[in-house]
């Protein structure tokens, strides 16, 4: 067990959460045995030179050993010896391996690399008292009878119930340690089959060589050694140790594993400003967090299409043996990078029709038979006849049409095709709460001019002042309240209705008109709206459905799509057979939480057939119990917003912010998204936001926007033809705001082959990470918590043992821990999203706070995903030397031993940002930045940062402004202190440390998953 559910609770290495890990509460508590010291001296490293590292390791080898049973391997050992040779990680006669290793004990040599049980039979938790030590030579040692140290119970987080399931990979106990481990460095290795392979050697905790532990790294020229820091340098204080949420259970220095940050400056080094040119069958993508101009020749950009594996194996057996998923992230309005050229628009007269049987666009994936009659239809593998008006001739050995230049469905990866048909424009409709407590409240009055001075600020495309948008307004507390606005009445009439189960609505002329039409007349009603009367306080709230179903009667009456703002500020009342979240904690049901009623499912798909979008905006925080309001706007391309009455300065910033992005961001309406794959596979899922339909491959969503992205699961049917390769078409029908109705293609064509390693190689691992986040993220409305976390566990557990098994071209030791070049960072990633708060929820995390932010998440695309669970930390400057600005490109790891108490950092992360200010920054600092010279007297918690005119201050503000304009939403600020109780809102975004809520530090979790891995070979 590595997570800690139990947040905010100080554990110590020698107090291993007894009771929540699975082993019996009546377990004596007391020092607990530890049963593999020796993998606090991880080999990770490349196989060269084994013989410099057995004599090394022969000369410092102190353990324990136990009786070894040719059926049970549960020796335990204090040191990591690499195999040999005839010792590889896959060993065909395990009773030969041990008796090897019983040979090898005779002459003190017993260091197997991980004796972990194969089966859960006889495997229970050691009791401390049956684990006497021995000689101080031998302090791990133990008695022979003794049962193996690892309970199948055992799991990287630990359950919330004892009704959960437990996890099938084993996981070590944390027991005492009597020595302690100095920490060695670890060096990366690239080697010739791309992998990556770090070393990890230093001397038993024991040894006398651990007065000066030298390590040795393990190249190809062995010649390069280091020592660790010497005590004396710890005793005269030029040592700063890390922080206690940093350091490794088992020795390993965080700074030293592979690096996030480091991929991430690699890749931004090869790619930023540069072009990629997008082609079939082209190699790997830059990542998606790195700005570059993509270049487009016949295959989408990545940022439209995204595949997990740039090679696609050609048996579903081999895919299977890689342990990872296949599939595709799929953003099909992302926004262009502005250097880029626009999308290419093609009338749909003039397009070349697409394949009749399976309904697949035309794309350059089809292939051209007959000089040009008919062509292959890669989807479906049928041939198609082309109409004699599109008809064009083909030329030379390929067979390519001679206008494939001309025509961009021919040559382009991505296009848009414009249809002659033409739709109802899309409007904006506006619901406010004039209930007694929102009049009370005193905030009505500035929402109200913020509504109007936004209305007012929209400029058309030709240069007129006012929008052509149709708006409509409406206001409700336990009756409905519509506005005609006609422009020929003097002044607006309000509708009032009463009976609200059957919403008939007495009129339809009116209800919606264009702006600069009733600009006037919205003016003045929004003026009187603050003056309005009370009817009464409705102790019992309003419901949000009403809102919801008025609006989108107004809408099907007018027979249009549209955006539905709702300004709510009474309590919210469950609808009936509303789920309750009362008892979730200790419930064994805690999917039921995450689920929707049937009447909210029922009245979000009436919004999604109408092409309706909910953006509810909560002006007053409120206790709601059981109800959750965010499931309908959420399901409906929406969001849920969350104000305190709008009294405060920033309160009132973020919601001018969030209406302006509300409004003005470009939208797409009763849109359909249709997956084409190639004919020997096919989708096995589709996840993100929107309700599922009967079909994975079809998705019906009322509004997308740039950052609508989902995750698109593949399975295959047949084995692929390696020599067309893997087409994947994303195709997209949607109506814009003026009503046109448009069709973006996108089509990805990647290369296929026989070859394990060449499928590992095309892996990336922040693609993973996003496919992962969405694929649990929506599981967890079915399955619990704990299921879902070992799953995500094993599943990249057996993925780098597949690695291991398969791919490695040399000869591996079982110390080694070996990663594929583009996965190195996968391990922190997936430790990060296993931790995360929808999955392994603190003591202070709410339901709605989790579900909340689990909608916030679906809704991001690929590179705010990857932000989100590594956020970047940037170091501020102290001084005001115009010379040396603050660059976001500058990144630290997300770990507390970054911080320095002398330095300014800025944590940037898509619902986050934050500010650290250490004790000893100097104050002349603080006096330009915030205009204090006392650490002690700055503001803590939320804040503004004073307009001062000085470079450090300006250019601090200027990087804050740049990252908001990246963010999917609008964010406050957060100044936390060195040592302040806010600190814990940075700790739980130092994703390489052990989170507040019990989560396993990232050295922590690589460590077990080596250990697994390696377990699973033997």
């Amino acid at each position: 067990m590595m997570d800690n559910p139990a947040a905010n609770q100080s554990q110590t290495p020698s107090q291993p959460w007894a009771g929540q890990n699975g082993w019996s509460p009546a377990s004596p508590q007391a020092a607990l045995y530890n049963p593999l010291p020796s993998f606090q001296h991880l080999n990770l490293g490349s196989p060269s030179d084994q013989r410099l590292c057995s004599e090394h390791l022969h000369q410092n080898s102190q353990g324990c050993q136990r009786d070894i049973s040719p059926s049970r391997n549960i020796t335990c050992h204090s040191t990591v010896q690499p195999y040999s040779a005839d010792q590889n990680v896959q060993q065909s006669n395990p009773n030969a391996y041990v008796s090897s290793m019983v040979t090898a004990a005779s002459h003190g040599k017993i260091i197997p690399p991980c004796s972990l049980p194969l089966t859960h039979e006889g495997t229970q938790p050691r009791k401390p008292f049956q684990m006497p030590f021995y000689s101080p030579y031998s302090p791990y040692q133990a008695s022979p009878s003794c049962q193996p140290p690892y309970s199948h119970q055992g799991s990287l987080n630990g359950p919330q119930s004892p009704h959960q399931k437990h996890l099938p990979i084993i996981s070590p106990s944390f027991g005492h340690c009597v020595g302690q481990i100095p920490q060695s460095p670890t060096q990366p290795l690239l080697l010739e089959d791309g992998s990556i392979r770090y070393t990890h050697n230093h001397a038993s905790p024991t040894s006398p060589v651990q007065q000066q532990p030298q390590w040795a790294l393990q190249q190809h020229s062995a010649e390069t050694t280091k020592q660790v820091i010497p005590s004396a340098a710890i005793q005269d204080g030029s040592f700063t140790p890390q922080s206690p949420n940093s350091e490794s259970r088992y020795g390993l220095d965080p700074e030293l594993l592979p690096s996030a940050v480091k991929v991430l400056a690699e890749d931004t080094a090869e790619w930023e400003g540069k072009v990629f040119v997008s082609e079939p069958f082209s190699s790997l993508p830059p990542l998606p967090t790195t700005s570059c101009i993509v270049e487009d020749r016949g295959s989408a950009s990545p940022r439209a299409i995204r595949s997990t594996s740039y090679c696609v194996p050609c048996e579903g057996q081999t895919a299977l043996l890689s342990r990872l998923p296949l599939g595709a992230l799929v953003t099909p309005l992302a926004e262009q990078n502005p250097e880029e050229k626009p999308l290419p628009e093609v009338k749909e007269s003039e397009c070349v029709r697409g394949c009749g049987w399976c309904g697949a666009s035309m794309c350059p994936a089809m292939s051209w038979q007959d000089c040009g009659q008919r062509f292959y239809c890669p989807f479906c593998g049928k041939l198609s006849e082309v109409p004699w008006q599109h008809y064009q001739p083909t030329k030379g050995v390929e067979g390519v049409r001679v206008d494939k230049d001309k025509r961009s469905e021919l040559s382009m990866g991505s296009y848009e095709i414009l249809n002659s048909e033409k739709g109802e424009p899309a409007a904006l409709l506006l619901a406010i709460d004039v209930s007694a407590s929102a009049l009370r409240g005193g905030h009505l009055e500035f929402a109200t001019q913020q509504i109007l001075t936004l209305l007012t600020s929209l400029n058309r495309e030709d240069g007129e002042d006012l929008s052509d948008i149709r708006v409509g307004l409406m206001t409700y507390d336990s009756h409905i309240h519509l506005y005609d606005l006609s422009p020929a009445l003097s002044r607006p009439h309000m509708l009032v209705i009463t009976e609200t189960e059957d919403l008939q609505l007495p009129v339809r002329e009116g209800l919606l008109v264009s702006l600069k039409d009733c600009i006037d007349g919205i003016d003045s009603v929004l003026q009187l709206i603050p003056q309005f009367a009370a009817e009464g306080d409705n102790p019992q709230g309003v419901p949000m459905e009403l809102p919801v179903k008025a609006g989108l009667a107004v809408l099907q009456a007018l027979n249009c799509p549209g955006k539905l703002l709702i300004f709510h500020t009474a309590p919210l009342v469950e609808m009936a057979n509303t789920n309750s979240s009362s008892g979730f904690f200790g419930s064994n049901k805690p999917k039921s939480i995450f689920q929707p009623s049937e009447s909210v499912v029922t009245l979000a798909k009436q919004c999604v057939s109408q092409g309706c979008s909910i953006h509810l905006l909560l002006l007053s925080k409120q206790d709601v119990g059981g109800a959750w309001p965010g499931h309908i706007p959420y399901l409906t391309g929406g969001a849920l917003y969350t104000y305190s009455h709008l009294q405060g300065e920033l309160d009132r910033e973020r919601f001018s912010a969030d209406l302006k992005r509300i409004i003005e961001s470009d939208t797409g309406y009763k849109a359909e998204l249709r997956i084409f794959v190639s004919k020997d596979l096919r989708v096995s899922g589709c996840y993100g936001l929107f309700l599922p339909g009967s079909s994975p491959s079809l998705v019906n969503m009322a509004t997308v926007d740039g950052f609508t992205t989902l995750a698109v699961e593949l399975a295959h049917t047949r084995t692929v033809d390696e020599t067309r390769g893997v087409a994947i078409q994303a195709v997209l029908s949607y109506c814009t705001q003026s009503g046109d109705k448009r069709t973006r293609v996108h089509t990805l064509t990647l290369r296929c082959s026989r070859q394990l390693q060449d499928t590992f190689r095309q892996y990336q691992a922040q693609t993973l990470l996003t496919f992962y986040c969405k694929k649990i993220y929506c599981a967890v409305l079915e399955r619990p918590l704990q299921e879902l976390r070992e799953e995500l566990q094993t599943e990249v557990t057996e993925a780098l043992a597949s690695y291991r098994r398969h791919c490695c071209s040399a000869s591996v030791s079982a110390g080694q821990l070996v990663l594929p070049q583009y996965l190195r960072a996968l391990p922190v990633y997936i430790n990060s999203l296993r931790k995360s708060e929808v999955l392994l929820p603190g003591l202070r995390s709410s339901i709605h706070q989790r579900l909340q932010q689990r909608c916030q998440v679906l809704s991001m695309d690929t590179c705010n995903t990857c932000t989100h669970f590594y956020p970047l930390l940037l170091p501020l400057p102290l001084s005001a030397d115009t010379s040396n600005p603050p660059d976001s490109e500058e990144v630290l790891r997300c770990s507390a031993a970054s911080l320095e108490p002398r330095q300014l950092y800025l944590l940037h992360a898509p619902l986050t940002l934050l500010l650290w200010v250490g004790t000893q920054v100097p104050a002349s600092t603080l006096v330009e930045l915030f205009n204090t010279s006392c650490f002690s007297s700055l503001p803590s918690g939320e804040t503004k940062l004073p307009f001062l005119e000085n470079p450090l201050s300006v250019s601090v503000r200027s990087l804050i402004s740049k990252l908001n304009s990246q963010s999917p939403r609008a964010r406050k600020l957060w100044v936390v202190k060195q040592g302040d109780t806010c600190e814990e809102a940075l700790q739980r975004h130092l994703v390489e440390d052990k989170s507040p809520n019990g989560g396993a530090s990232y050295a922590d979790f690589l460590y077990h998953l080596h250990v697994n891995s390696v377990r699973l070979l033997q």
